[in-house]
């Protein structure tokens, strides 16, 4: 089951009904207004989303992405998800047949897109349009999967509380993400919800995987993406996303993503 939007909401669309089901790789794309989320659902196939502007947001049972242009996500087959954009963009999806996921990573990850990779998802994203032949889209489909192959994993991944029992973690989290810059220290999360702070990091660290300290450290680097790849200064940047100096977004930065955030997004402006 998918979804595509239309002026009354989202229309679902059964995946199974479609010819091109039998191969190995297919896909689909549409054009998503700003603030357009999909509702959860889950796919038999393998599926790889991808995104050509802004940020999109991809949430599942195993966590949450935040994923540039420059990056798709992998989702192994039967995982429930949602998708999120916060501005308008053109999302191209493509599902790989379950025999052949095993060449794929066996868990739900972020992979790097190369321009070739781009072009071969987009194309294959947009066959049906173009009535391409099934020869051609094997061909292709078999030529995005050794480029996956090739990518590397990159880490956007972003644990998210996702048991009923979770319920304070999980508006926390939401909280944060809403405002990545919020300053509140542990304590005065403990205290906002009624917890000693033995049992708030406990409680977090049981819900996340990760220290509070550390979950809010990746959460706001991932948020900073969008604002680098707008072209904010990286002191800007920095004092938005809850850093006090340049340096020390900088220096976060680095060990995160591996290289400064001038060379992962290349201001406009001088910083």
């Amino acid at each position: 089951m998918g979804f595509y939007p239309t002026g009354d909401g989202w229309k679902a669309f059964d995946l199974e009904a479609r010819p091109e089901k039998e191969l190995p790789v297919f896909g689909v794309s549409g054009r998503y207004p700003a603030g357009s989320v999909v509702p959860m659902h889950q796919h038999p196939q393998g599926h790889l989303i991808y995104a050509d502007s802004g940020l999109l947001r991809v949430q599942a049972e195993s966590g949450q992405w935040l994923v540039p242009p420059t990056a798709a996500v992998w989702l192994r087959s039967g995982v429930a998800h949602s998708l999120a954009m916060p501005v308008t963009l053109q999302a191209y999806g493509l599902f790989v047949r379950q025999d052949v996921c095993a060449r794929l990573p066996a868990f739900d990850c972020v992979v790097h897109v190369s321009p070739l990779l781009r072009e071969l998802i987009i194309s294959l994203a947009q066959a049906r349009e173009e009535n391409m032949s099934a020869k051609r889209m094997r061909l292709l489909g078999a030529l995005v999967m050794e480029e996956v192959l090739t990518q590397p994993t990159l880490p956007f991944h972003l644990p998210w509380p996702m048991s009923e029992t979770d319920g304070p973690m999980a508006r926390l989290c939401q909280a944060l993400l809403d405002d990545p810059g919020d300053m509140a220290t542990a304590a005065e999360w403990a205290d906002r919800l009624a917890m000693g702070q033995k049992t708030f990091h406990r409680r977090f660290l049981q819900s996340t995987g990760m220290t509070f300290g550390k979950w809010r450290q990746q959460l706001r680097l991932m948020s900073s993406l969008p604002l680098l790849m707008q072209g904010m200064p990286i002191t800007q940047v920095a004092l938005a996303s809850g850093y006090d100096s340049h340096s020390a977004y900088t220096t976060a930065f680095g060990k995160q993503f591996g290289k400064p955030p001038s060379a992962f997004f290349p201001a406009r402006e001088p910083c």
